[in-house]
């Protein structure tokens, strides 16, 4: 099953998706500028596309997807401003 909730940030907003996989769930929170990935998704790879991605662990729904801390992210997230510790909340601001 997948989820999808909308996500406002002022005046913008983050598509929240949600897939529910076997015993785990694989979350994304995707912006214009970039996004936020569970543990399942790689961030090297993320890195060799040049993406702005922020990963995020210990979640498993969207709810505490939006309660976490940046665990780790890619260069091009670090050149946005975003950092190891930043709550998602104010990362959202950033990549919507």
């Amino acid at each position: 099953m997948v989820k999808n909730k909308k996500i406002k940030v002022g005046d913008r907003s983050v598509e929240a998706l949600l897939f529910e996989l076997s015993d785990k769930n694989l979350i994304v929170l995707r912006g214009s500028r970039g996004y936020i990935m569970c543990g399942y998704l790689n961030l090297k790879v993320a890195e060799n596309f040049k993406d702005v991605a922020v990963k995020i662990t210990g979640v498993s729904t969207i709810e505490g997807a939006l309660g976490a801390v940046v665990h780790s992210c890619t260069s091009r997230a670090r050149g946005l401003g975003i950092h190891k510790g930043q709550k998602i909340t104010d990362v959202l601001g950033i990549i919507a």
